[in-house]
């Protein structure tokens, strides 16, 4: 409880319409137990033999007002506790996604798409059911229970005891159930977190099924995944099905105890048929919700394993976190320095180590190397998306760790080398990096980035839809756009890892006219395998294992013996 209460307290926001809709409670509950007390009344003086008929009709007149009470006060009930519910589930939501995007890359290292999506969606859209109904139904249950209590012992003390012989063998045998079904939801939750991210994956992947041919494999291990989550949620229910009708036969075994003893007591004239008839009438209501008993608890036992999950994702550590006296970044000249800077993902195994350089305002930095060398974590340091094990990384001579992230990356704008179009138009994706920007703007970042003659030979030109991740624009299109993207944002600092690799040698040479056009503007981080592409940069940074092994320009390094001279040569 102490899981559900901690993400409740998001609940107090919406406290009006849960005061309004407790209270509706409360007072159905109320009407629920006046009226079969009107109904023994009605019975009484049918017993005795009616005389005025007036008291017959007063009677029906109030009953039919509670009832017409009871519609009013259970819409007002249920509806507002709704209300509030989805409410939440929607802050939740955002908040559980505000988290995940909060977090550093490393966090991501392993987590699938479709596992997160299924947290934020299906695991938050549990607590539905936790604050709409479980709550709201204890509530009603538990004054509904009293007040039939209070009541029947007022009616007969030893015929309201032993109706009460049953509910200790209830309550036992739902601690136990509890006990025993969570595992299964929490089991059903992870599964179909499962099957969500088989299904992301493979949507995004659709073409190479389509292309390798692998349909019939992937829709075999889409049926595996869909079949975890149906075994789960099978055992889980195969409980709850022997469970309901236990709790219900303990439920008529009370009825029985009332018909049996109550007509003894009615043989020995110690009871009324009047108060039978109340007594039975409040014996439904008694036993309707301990025999709901089971639905509430396999209910709350779904919401706590979503609960689970949800808390799971709320308490990930956050790497990447602002120091306490943390300060926005002053507008910088782009001065980036490495300074004895090693860094690994995992224990004892190194990516970076001790490198140093430094980059002056306007210059250009190339990493040069074999693939896994690190050189895209060593650009991913620059913008704080991780941070170094050793040494440091500064700014303009501003150590990256003591300003706030958010500022640091104001000033930097990447061109990464899986490069990601939201789906939307073509000036959507553009101005993504400065969302104000006036449509002349976005045409002349288009057209320094050579994308502009291809936008504009589009039927819709840059209101064309993308599509999602791009998919309807060619490798080099979406580079381009990349490209652009970065250009407007007219930021100090910009990365480029690998901008030209999905382009024909055309569009390279027009690009590199683009990325001449930023050098002694900006500040270039360039990682390239195409050596053409950085043969104008002021520094290249050759790296193998992690480490630095040569730096120079490019006529310096073709004159050396080494690792870039080789490479150069290969590509010719």
């Amino acid at each position: 409880m102490k899981l559900l209460w901690r993400l409740a307290r998001e609940a107090t926001r919406f406290k009006g319409l849960y005061a309004v809709s407790i209270l509706s409670t409360l007072l159905l509950t109320g009407i629920g137990l006046a009226a079969p007390m009107l109904l023994r009344e009605m019975t009484q003086l049918v017993q005795d033999g009616v005389t005025d008929f007036g008291q017959v009709g007063r009677l029906a007149l109030l009953l039919t007002v509670l009832y017409l009470l009871q519609v009013l006060f259970r819409f007002l009930s249920h509806y507002l506790a709704h209300v509030a519910a989805w409410r939440l589930v929607e802050d939740m939501r955002v908040w559980v996604y505000n988290k995940i995007q909060s977090l550093s890359m490393r966090y991501f290292h392993d987590k699938q798409t479709g596992d997160l999506m299924s947290r934020v969606v299906n695991d938050t859209g549990n607590f539905e059911q936790l604050y709409a109904h479980i709550i709201p139904e204890m509530i009603a249950n538990v004054l509904t229970v009293a007040g039939v209590v209070t009541i029947l012992l007022t009616l007969n003390v030893r015929l309201a005891l032993l109706t009460c012989i049953p509910v200790p063998f209830i309550v036992l045998g739902g601690w136990i159930f509890a006990k025993k079904i969570r595992p299964h939801f929490r089991e059903a939750q992870k599964a179909i977190a499962g099957v969500n991210a088989k299904l992301q994956d493979n949507f995004s992947g659709i073409a190479e099924i389509q292309s390798f041919g692998r349909e019939q494999d992937e829709s075999a291990a889409v049926r595996e995944q869909a079949g975890g989550y149906t075994k789960a949620i099978l055992r889980a229910l195969k409980l709850a099905n022997f469970f309901h009708p236990v709790v219900q036969f303990f439920s008529s075994a009370g009825t029985v105890i009332v018909v049996g003893f109550g007509g003894w007591l009615a043989y020995q004239n110690q009871l009324s048929i009047a108060d039978i008839v109340a007594f039975l009438l409040y014996l439904g209501l008694f036993y309707a919700p301990i025999s709901g008993l089971a639905q509430l608890l396999e209910n709350m036992q779904s919401a706590y394993a979503g609960a689970e999950r949800v808390a799971a994702v709320l308490d990930a550590e956050q790497d990447i976190k602002d120091a306490p006296d943390a300060r926005d970044i002053p507008p910088v000249l782009g001065a980036v320095g490495f300074h004895n800077v090693s860094f690994r993902y995992e224990e004892h195994i190194p990516v970076l180590k001790n490198v140093s350089f430094t980059c002056e305002p306007g210059q250009m930095v190339a990493l040069v190397g074999p693939t896994g060398v690190g050189k895209t974590t060593l650009t991913q340091l620059v913008g704080r998306f991780y941070d170094p094990d050793e040494g440091t990384v500064t700014l303009d001579g501003t150590d990256v760790k003591t300003v706030t992230a958010a500022s640091l990356r104001r000033y930097i704008a990447p061109v990464l080398q899986d490069t990601f179009l939201f789906n939307g138009t073509l000036a959507e994706n553009i101005a993504y990096s400065k969302p104000d920007a006036p449509m002349e703007e976005i045409t002349e970042a288009a057209k320094a980035a050579n994308i502009h003659e291809s936008v504009m030979a589009m039927p819709d030109g840059y209101e064309t839809k993308v599509g999602e991740r791009g998919l309807r624009l060619s490798g080099g299109q979406k580079q381009r756009v990349a490209i652009a993207r970065a250009i407007l944002r007219k930021a100090p600092v910009s990365i480029l890892d690998e901008a030209t690799a999905s382009v024909d040698t055309e569009t390279e040479k027009e690009i590199q006219a683009a990325i001449a056009g930023l050098h002694k503007q900006h500040t270039i981080i360039a990682i390239a395998h195409r050596l053409s592409t950085i043969r104008r940069a002021d520094l290249i940074l050759v790296l193998e294992n992690g480490e630095i092994v040569q730096r120079g320009t490019h006529e310096e390094l073709m004159g050396q013996e080494g690792l870039y001279k080789r490479l150069s040569l290969i590509q010719g």
